[in-house]
């Protein structure tokens, strides 16, 4: 059987039951027993394990970089207001992007939506359009809170962006890596969302360095398929420490293997380094002509049909190695998304 069953090479059948509706804990399972498709970079070979044995397939002294934003509820239901009116109730706001202090880029659910409206969200926090996006269905929104005052806000009463294909609004607890400590993402980093303490832990032991970095993801679906919506329009702000960035290119010297724990960590690591800057905003596109300056394998979760993260993946191994390993996960009845299964590419 081979996948790809259009034109576009990046588009193929994905059955609906293999799009993971609950979080492995919910399928009797911990975090770290998920499967995991290892595919070969150089040979194109492709094997069948779990992630809990990631450490088989790392070496004493390779680098694994692993991104702790925290997820936050940027999910808010609001009332909508036009000249003091109430015209719709129970409208949700997905915050998409902070610009500074209190101005984010929000997308509403509710299409019309014009500058001079306002949403009350709660009795302390409301936001009035005070601009639009170019060539977006996103909208420039004033809050009437910032900083510590806005977070409080929206964890009393936000919850986590979801998907169509999540069939039930699980709590925020549920789209955390175990490591995710500072708030930021509007989407769960989630290749990391596998690891557990004890696998961290038995991966240093065996001698593996394992650092941080931090990305916050911005929205990445803005549900409708006709707004072109590609990595370059995404702009993420990331944080790479000095002493992190020491570990990766001491070891890159040596000629050991950093591996991305995500798409967010290769932006970000890729970033600082044709960049040279450790802290910024980054909207990299990485695609098969990429040459990778740091990044030696990824740890990633299985791509929807024509995602732009599919074409970063093609820098690490060719399309149709790429393809044909994604046709062996269908026919292995592999789980997509944040709560699926995990594919190395080392």
């Amino acid at each position: 059987m081979q996948i790809k069953t259009t034109a576009d090479p990046y588009d193929f059948y994905l059955p609906d039951y293999l799009n993971a509706s609950h979080p492995p804990e919910r399928r009797g399972l911990r975090r770290d027993q998920v499967r995991m498709m290892v595919l070969n970079r150089e040979t194109g070979h492709v094997s069948h394990d779990h992630f809990i044995h990631l450490e088989n397939y790392l070496n004493p002294g390779d680098v694994l970089v692993l991104n702790n934003s925290r997820t936050i509820p940027a999910a808010l239901k609001a009332d909508w207001l036009r000249d003091g009116t109430v015209i719709g109730t129970g409208v949700e706001l997905r915050l998409a992007r902070k610009r500074d202090g209190a101005v984010w880029e929000v997308l509403s659910t509710q299409p019309y939506v014009k500058v001079g409206d306002c949403f009350k969200i709660s009795e302390t926090l409301e936001a009035k359009v005070i601009g639009e996006v170019f060539n977006s269905p996103l909208r420039i929104m004033q809050f009437t809170l910032q900083g510590e005052a806005f977070y409080d806000a929206i964890y009393s009463v936000g919850y986590p962006v979801r998907y169509e294909y999540i069939e039930v609004p699980w709590q925020l607890d549920y789209y955390q890596t175990v490591f995710a400590s500072q708030p930021g993402s509007i989407e769960m980093p989630s290749a990391g969302r596998a690891f557990t303490w004890e696998m961290l832990m038995k991966l240093q032991e065996n001698g593996v360095k394992v650092v941080y970095l931090q990305l916050h993801t911005g929205l990445g679906y803005l549900l409708d398929d006709l707004n072109p919506h590609s990595p370059e329009d995404l702009y993420e702000e990331y944080s790479i420490s000095h002493e992190a960035m020491d570990e990766i290119l001491k070891a890159k010297a040596g000629g050991r293997k950093i591996i991305a724990g995500g798409t967010t960590v290769v932006r970000a690591l890729e970033t600082a380094a044709s960049e040279s800057t450790l802290n910024g905003w980054t909207n990299l596109y990485v695609t098969s002509g990429y040459q990778l300056q740091l990044i030696d394998g990824i740890i990633t979760g299985f791509h929807e049909p024509k995602a732009s993260h599919l074409d970063m993946l093609t820098a690490f191994v060719n399309e149709e190695a790429l393809f044909e390993a994604y046709t062996a996960a269908i026919e292995k009845q592999y789980f997509w998304h944040e709560f699926g299964d995990i594919n190395l590419i080392i």
